[in-house]
């Protein structure tokens, strides 16, 4: 919400300064986000005056001009059209910078002629999109006085921060009543002019008595559009709002300055009169943002005999807005109900700034004098004959009565408030406080609901930096861990992932349906998304992640190597996940290594294995399956289990398919850990057993064995390790051969195997013997001892 300090002070009687108003704003709850001076920027142009004007002798299309900024001539060269004698302009000085361009003004020579600054357009200064000339101000303007005092561009604008549930500070005068209450000024009255109607109100009525309860409506007739006031373009333009006519200019600036949206008709446009209903299936409306928007029925429009009008509450249409050429219209008031216009919003994925007011729940009781306020405006602006006002349907105007308890104020608050302040307090802000501390809620507070909301209300005002700081008591002693083992196992993961070298990334848990079609699709959905693609809850943390790498490709990252930690969202529950991807470079081109090497799945199960074993699981225990899914590519990627059935993770070269479609290289890797499918740790602690290291020396055996090409070498390698459990430590596969010597079909896969001795070295016997066990073990799985 966005508003000058000028404006405020429309309904603030206060002496307080810019500084203090905005310390005050935060302090009670209206945090402020910023706050620009747009003055700040044409600070060094000034009002001046064109004393002469005369052909440049180089250009047909220049001028020479004498102009007084204040401070005697000078020499100025200029090429617009308008440029004369006599004209008062805006004046850039040498040094000032044009904030269209950034182009910082000097003196130069323009086809040989010195000029000593710049004579501006409005799109210059970033006023309007007028570049056809120079300004033109008035005869009299004061010369040599600086443009934003003359121009009253001054102003401070302030941006505060209005949570949801503060509907009544959707305006700049809620916001001026909260500061009056806290003491910064009192709040002037608000002027509620009598609008004498002549006949008849125009035609409306309701027939949608849930989603539109109120339809207040009064034309005015004979009236001319066009250029809204100077005041009022300003104030509008400093809060990023683009004037447009008078009549539009009028409704955009009563939903600013009171928090109350209206909607002009242009009558020529109408057939018939207008009613509130419901859309029916298959009905469109092209909106004023120019688009066309399909309605499934059952929204709240308002419509007239020929066609539907306006997306109640949200945006008017195009066909029945007004022009330059209005001559008569229809000024709507209107009550929506906030659940049924959220409900349109997010179906339509429309948002204006009317649907940020009704969807949090205008004043119901403020339709009369709303309407009023906009008739007096068009009646004074663009002249006309009013009618009489058309009151279809009935605001829910019941008060609410709370029974306030200023106790609590001390014991839920924390805060001792004197029981008169407390009082003063409430009734500054609107509230009727009666006997007994019966309180009457009033008509804009819609978030008051109960005794705790009267405390909040008390205290925010009082002010929340007078809360003491009070620290909750301590039982005595060390105090105990509070968090769980599957916490601990995760932060334990993300300290090893971090320390390997990997990025961490927080993307989505939701994403789009055709980004998660190739991961098994969504068993979720969310109803009301933050934006139409992004509505399935994601069945993997790959999508997210894919696209995080894109990115960064994208913006020159040669080598990108991240991870998440996160949950995937399944039909039976939430999985707890670690993703892991490498896209890119591995290593990037030298001198030793020629050209730079990409990733492989080797990586990917490399990490995987060292996250595993930093989390605890049996890695030894670990077998190489396939099978990881149709994300990966066949042939270069595998899952790891424990046994046939538990997979603890799945990695490898993504698809070609998938990979084109995340607009990502060929050859990029990707992985998943299920944190969820790790074995509990045994034992009662994560405390290291002492360090033993054997007293005898380990010993190495090489064997080299023909297998077919079926097997796989993790298969030999288990074979092996289980011949002899007792003197086999270690066992690991460090050549693969096919070719000359080795039949076809077959391979040879050559395995080291390491024994370690206990009470005593091994014989030659022992050794023989263990050897022996090694050959039986690889012939069980078709293994022959090389020759």
């Amino acid at each position: 919400m966005k508003f000058t300090y000028g404006w405020l002070q429309q309904h603030l009687d206060t002496d307080a300064s810019l500084d203090t108003i905005l310390d005050g704003l935060t302090r009670i709850g209206l945090e402020v986000e910023g706050v620009e001076n747009p003055g700040e920027k044409l600070a060094a142009f000034r009002v001046a005056r064109v004393l002469s004007a005369e052909r440049h002798p180089q250009a047909d299309k220049l001028q020479v001009l004498s102009v007084d900024a204040g401070d005697g001539p000078l020499q100025v060269v200029c090429g617009a059209p308008n440029a004369r004698a006599g004209l008062v302009g805006v004046f850039g000085m040498p040094g000032a910078t044009v904030p269209a361009n950034g182009m910082v003004l000097k003196v130069a020579a323009i086809r040989g002629v010195e000029s000593n600054g710049m004579m501006c357009s409005t799109r210059e200064l970033e006023l309007g999109e007028d570049h056809d000339g120079i300004i033109e101000l008035p005869d009299d303007a004061p010369v040599g006085t600086p443009f934003p005092a003359y121009a009253g561009l001054d102003d401070p604008v302030i941006d505060v921060s209005i949570t949801p549930n503060r509907q009544d500070c959707m305006g700049v005068r809620g916001i001026a009543r909260d500061l009056a209450a806290a003491g910064y000024g009192s709040l002037k009255p608000l002027a509620v002019p009598v609008v004498a109607g002549e006949g008849d109100g125009p035609d409306v009525r309701v027939e949608d008595a849930d989603g539109c309860p109120a339809f207040y409506a009064q034309a005015v007739r004979g009236l001319t559009n066009g250029e809204s006031p100077d005041w009022m373009r300003k104030r509008l333009t400093a809060i990023g709002q683009k004037p447009i006519s008078t009549l539009v200019d009028i409704t955009n600036y009563v939903m600013f300055d009171l928090g109350r949206p209206l909607h002009v008709y242009d009558m020529a446009k109408l057939a018939g009169g207008l009613v509130a209903r419901k859309a029916e299936a298959g009905e469109s409306v092209v909106a004023l943002n120019g688009k066309s928007y399909l309605l499934a029925g059952g929204e709240t429009v308002i419509a007239d005999d020929a066609a539907v009008h306006d997306i109640g509450g949200i945006m008017g249409g195009e066909h029945s807005g007004v022009s330059d050429t209005t001559t008569d219209v229809l000024i709507e008031c209107a009550y929506f109900n906030p659940q049924a216009i959220a409900r349109t919003g997010q179906k339509l994925a429309l948002t204006s700034d009317a649907r940020t007011r009704f969807e949090r729940g205008v004043d119901p009781a403020f339709l009369d004098d709303g309407l009023a306020i906009a008739t007096d405006y068009v009646l004074q602006l663009c002249g006309g004959t009013a009618s009489g006002v058309t009151k279809a349907g009935t605001p829910p105007t019941d008060l609410r009565t709370i029974i306030h308890q200023p106790g609590r104020v001390a014991t839920l608050g924390g805060l001792d408030v004197a029981e008169d302040r407390q009082r003063e307090i409430l009734e500054r802000l609107g509230f009727i406080v009666g006997d007994g501390w019966q309180v009457m809620v009033p008509s804009w507070r819609r978030d008051i609901d109960g005794t705790a909301d009267l405390v909040e209300e008390v205290i925010r005002i009082e002010g929340l930096d007078k809360v003491p700081s009070t620290p909750l008591d301590r039982p005595a002693g060390v105090a105990v861990p509070t968090a769980t083992p599957e916490q601990k196992l995760e932060r334990r993961i993300r300290r090893a992932a971090a320390a390997r070298g990997l990025a961490e990334a927080i993307t989505w848990s939701f994403i789009a349906e055709n980004e998660a079609a190739p991961f098994g699709g969504g068993a979720w959905e969310v109803v009301n998304p933050i934006a139409n693609d992004m509505r399935i809850m994601r069945p993997s943390l790959l999508p997210g992640l894919l696209s995080a790498a894109a990115r960064n490709l994208k913006r020159g990252q040669s080598s990108v190597r991240l991870f998440e930690i996160g949950r995937r969202y399944l039909a039976d529950a939430e999985r707890m996940t670690l993703g892991i991807v490498f896209a890119g470079e591995r290593s990037p081109r030298g001198w030793r290594g020629g050209k730079a090497q990409g990733f492989d799945a080797f990586d990917a199960k490399g990490e995987l294995l060292a996250l595993l074993e930093a989390a605890g699981a049996p890695v030894g225990n670990l077998q190489v399956m396939d099978a990881p899914g149709d994300v990966y590519h066949p042939g270069q990627s595998a899952t790891l289990r424990l046994g046939p059935k538990t997979v603890l993770a799945s990695f490898g070269v993504l698809h070609p398919t998938i990979a084109k479609a995340f607009d990502l290289p060929a050859g990029t890797v990707a992985g998943e850990l299920y944190l969820d499918a790790l074995p509990a740790r045994r034992g009662g602690g994560a405390m290291r057993g002492a360090y033993a290291p054997p007293a005898l020396q380990a010993v190495t055996r090489d064997f080299a064995f023909v297998v077919a090409d079926s097997v796989t070498g993790d298969q030999l390698v288990r074979a092996v390790r289980g011949a002899d459990k007792a003197a086999i430590v270690d066992a690991r596969l460090f050549d693969v051969f096919a070719g000359a010597g080795v039949e076809p079909g077959h391979k040879s896969l050559a395995i080291e195997v390491t024994l370690q001795p206990g009470a005593k070295s091994f014989t030659d016997a022992e050794l023989k013997a263990v050897s022996d066990k090694i050959v039986a073990a690889a012939t069980k799985i078709g293994g022959s001892l090389r020759a």
